[in-house]
């Protein structure tokens, strides 16, 4: 069985987690917190970051979310997450990496830091401009969202695919730490409640970090 290592606030562990259970592989957890990350971890991924995958078995460690997701594509048959033809998994990776990087760098880390790490390992009081900054990005992102909805049954074509669950797991973790917003985004509010029902995201929505609840309407299905 593989072993995941994961932190249940990274974004990037989420998108594995999801994929996995997509792709109905077993795994098990370990929790790595990036802050008390550990000499054995650094062993396993210099970089010192979650996700890392290790199948003991078969003397098999991968790090870096998407270099995973990609492994998984290429060894696992069940449920493609980069199909299609070449235009269209091109446009898979293109969202994917806009998700990782922008969505990520202009909310999901902000909101990490501030309601997060501050609170839990600094013990300082969060930014209030960065926090309203943050959700300003935020909005931008999801019109986006919004008009690629419009367009599509999914962010990147006909069918469910690695940037439907990199945009869900960013998504999450900020809805988590209350940085969205969902007023004027009801293409992306519905899509995103659709994803919320699926089993393989179920676990992520009744998991909690101690010391940070999430808003009320973070683990509704309709919410």
């Amino acid at each position: 069985m593989f072993r995941l290592y994961h932190f249940p606030l990274c974004p990037f562990s989420r998108k594995i987690r999801l994929l996995m259970s997509e792709k109905n592989i077993a795994y098990e957890m370990v929790r790595e917190d990036p802050w008390t990350a550990s000499d054995m971890f650094f062993n396993l991924n210099p970089a010192g970051r979650t996700p890392v995958v290790v199948d003991a078995q078969n003397e098999l460690v991968l790090a870096d979310s998407r270099a995973i997701a990609e492994y998984f594509e290429e060894t696992v048959q069940k449920s493609p997450m980069i199909n299609g033809t070449s235009v269209s998994r091109a446009e898979i990776r293109r969202l994917t990496a806009l998700f990782d990087e922008n969505f990520y760098n202009d909310v999901t880390a902000p909101l990490l830091m501030e309601r997060m790490k501050k609170r839990l390992v600094l013990r300082q009081p969060p930014d209030s401009r960065m926090l309203r900054q943050a959700m300003k990005m935020a909005h931008g992102h999801l019109d986006y969202m919004d008009w690629l909805i419009d367009n599509r049954p999914w962010l990147a074509g006909s069918s469910m695919s690695l940037a439907d669950l990199a945009a869900a797991s960013q998504i999450s973790v900020a809805d988590y730490l209350g940085g969205i917003d969902w007023a004027g985004h009801e293409q992306t509010h519905g899509w995103y409640s659709a994803f919320k029902s699926r089993p393989s995201f179920r676990p992520l929505l009744s998991e909690r970090m101690d010391g940070i609840q999430p808003p009320a309407h973070y683990a509704k299905l309709d919410g």
